[in-house]
């Protein structure tokens, strides 16, 4: 079975965390929220709190298969001043482990230098954080094992599209059809 760790920092966009945690989970995929507070409760950039599965410096990380970096003010600053995440992201991407980032966390990856001469996309605006990168202005980015997404609007794509690229197309295609999403 796949395993996917999603980072969750006070200030994240709860919809770029949930429908991803949710959508691979109904793809069989084994995820688990590691909150990077002291903590497990995270709340949201709008003030949704929540109980992460485990504390960020807790995790196995060695044991999965991906990262997921929500979005979300000040969610994203907060990530990228989290050692655990940076040091995640770099392993990863080293080790061809999938990495991806919604709305404004493709920016840690760009100040990581993970996407060097990749394409990649992110929030409006925010082009110029993606240092290195050729920016792309489509819903999802995949550039090898690096996935970006725009926004909370591209949130489902960004998930079926880390189902695509974990498991197959196949199963992909089959939950759009099943949440009711023209996904293919």
């Amino acid at each position: 079975m796949k395993r996917v760790l999603v980072f969750l920092a006070n200030g994240f966009e709860e919809c770029e965390a949930l429908i991803v945690v949710d959508i691979l989970r109904r793809a069989g995929v084994e995820v688990t929220t590691a909150s990077i507070q002291s903590n497990e409760r995270v709340e949201s950039s709008h003030k949704v709190c929540l109980f992460a599965d485990t504390i960020a410096d807790k995790a196995e990380i060695e044991t999965y298969d991906a990262v997921v970096l929500p979005g979300g003010i000040p969610g994203t600053p907060n990530l990228a001043s989290c050692t655990t995440v940076t040091d995640t992201c770099v392993q990863f991407a080293k080790e061809g482990k999938l990495v991806a980032a919604i709305c404004a966390a493709p920016s840690v990856l760009g100040h990581l230098g993970l996407l060097q001469g990749k394409k990649a996309t992110i929030y409006r605006g925010m082009e110029s954080e993606l240092l290195g990168a050729e920016h792309v202005s489509d819903e999802v980015a995949v550039a090898g094992n690096i996935i970006t997404s725009r926004s909370m609007g591209t949130a489902i794509p960004f998930a079926l599209t880390i189902a695509a690229q974990l498991l197959d197309a196949e199963t992909a295609k089959k939950l759009a059809a099943e949440i009711g999403y023209d996904y293919y």
